[in-house]
């Protein structure tokens, strides 16, 4: 195994910026570096040592190093840690020198790999930690710390176990046929492999709400000009993102933004108002306006309380209710507003609210995240968060279905264990016990790199 190397911290400049290292030839380019050819750390210890330019004797960095002694670092292989100023042109320097000592840069997501094959994580664990580092909210970090912790791994670990044991039953029939038994053994299997299969569908089942919190909803504030969408849009992100005026049009563009509401990521997007565009440029913003509109989990239509309904509003609610959608009735403060929504019909959740005063926030923050999930992010358990592992639980549950009705025709061992060890197979594919090489480079072609 070669020697790895990359930079582990942001892009930019920063107080601290670490490289790391990871392989056999670690402590050996370390040496070079603090030209100490003597030099032995101490594992899992921070020194603080001087690094030089290569070919001079002119400093480069003071810097803390840590060595971590096979097998045990992150990795499981001898790794390096050089904690330096985070300075872009110092980071460079460094990184350039390492290379010239015989180590390549590493490629996203190599060392969690590498710990993977090392035994030092399962695959789900390092799923966990990509999650971890991109986790927008609260909620998201929560679970993805659970699954780097293991959690979904000891779960589908009694599945598995279960599994096997009525995979062992199965075969030790067709070793041994026992007149009196085969009966025994099939209801002892229904019974051992109805008890997995409601497991995993429990399971699975909290997919619909975990994946909100990974991937998050894309939602969208639409209506004519000067309905106060962009005020609308300030008072959710609780800054002022967007210019306000009280002359229509003033949005021209799209303006995204994301914000967690009730511990789910939303992409929170202002656009254009819709209406007969007056010149080529705000043609262009409806346009794009179109384009949010189709793309967007939900459609937030905003009208003007304090008016009736202009033929661009029924225009634009005609629109919306090609998806799913709310409509928030703005404005309530001004002492004319009317009440608009006998003219909105029943077929839509409305929602009163004033964009200057706050009143009703809330209950568009409520209405917003409804339609996708009704939970506490404080108090939920384990979900699944991942489209990967949900798609193969869903074949592992259809593969023991397909066993369950076989045994239940009294059909042969060996097709009832064909759907068996394929459920056995889906499911160490989710912990990279079964994954071929093909699916792991597709997986951590997702992480940063120096993880």
């Amino acid at each position: 195994m070669d020697t790895i190397v990359a930079v582990a911290t942001p892009p930019g400049r920063s107080a601290i910026g670490m490289i790391r290292m990871s392989g056999p030839g670690s402590l050996q380019i370390l040496r070079a570096l603090v030209r100490d050819p003597q030099f032995n750390p101490t594992s899992n210890q921070i020194i603080l040592k001087q690094i030089f330019l290569a070919g001079s004797e002119e400093l480069l960095d003071s810097s803390l190093v840590s060595f971590f002694k096979s097998p045990h670092s992150f990795t499981g292989e001898d790794m390096v840690e050089i904690s330096c100023h985070g300075s872009p042109v110092v980071l460079r320097q460094l990184l350039d020198q390492i290379q010239q000592l015989d180590a390549r840069l590493a490629g996203p997501g190599e060392f969690t790999l590498r710990a993977c094959r090392n035994g030092k994580l399962n695959l789900s664990q390092a799923e966990g930690i990509r999650d971890l580092i991109n986790a927008r909210t609260s909620a998201a970090a929560q679970q993805a710390a659970r699954q780097l912790k293991g959690q979904l791994s000891k779960s589908l670990q009694r599945s598995k176990e279960e599994l096997i044991s009525a995979i062992v039953r199965l075969e030790s029939a067709l070793e041994f046929v026992e007149d009196d038994l085969p009966q025994l053994r099939n209801n002892e299997v229904v019974d051992q492999a109805s008890g997995t299969l409601a497991g995993l569908k429990e399971l699975s089942r909290t997919f619909a709400t975990g994946h909100l919190l990974r991937d998050g909803i894309k939602v969208a504030l639409v209506g004519r000009p000067n309905v106060g969408k962009s005020s609308v849009f300030n008072k959710l992100l609780r800054f002022e993102r967007a210019i306000v005026t009280d002359l229509p049009g003033t949005t021209r563009d799209s303006l995204v933004e994301q914000i967690s509401l009730q511990g789910i990521p939303v992409s929170l997007t202002d656009t254009a108002g819709l209406r007969e565009a007056g010149d080529r440029i705000e043609a262009l913003g409806i346009s794009r306006t179109q384009q949010v509109i189709a793309d967007a989990d939900l459609v937030v239509l905003v009208v003007d309380g304090s008016s009736d309904l202009a033929s661009e509003d029924h225009a634009a609610l005609e629109e919306a209710r090609r998806n799913k959608h709310i409509v928030a009735v703005n404005k309530i403060d001004l002492p004319l507003a009317l009440k608009v929504e006998s003219q909105l019909g029943g077929e839509s959740t409305v929602v009163h609210l004033s964009a200057l005063t706050g009143e009703g926030l809330e209950e568009l923050t409520a209405a917003i995240v409804k339609p996708f999930a009704d939970f506490d992010s404080e108090s939920v358990g384990l979900m699944i968060t991942d489209s990967r592992h949900y798609d193969l639980l869903r074949r592992a549950e259809s593969s023991l279905e397909e066993s369950l009705l076989l045994l239940h025709q009294n059909a042969s061992e060996e097709l009832v264990l064909i759907g068996l060890h394929n459920a056995l197979k889906f499911l160490g594919e989710i912990t990279g016990e079964t994954t071929t090489e093909d699916i792991l480079g597709q997986i951590f072609s997702t992480f940063c790199i120096g993880k």
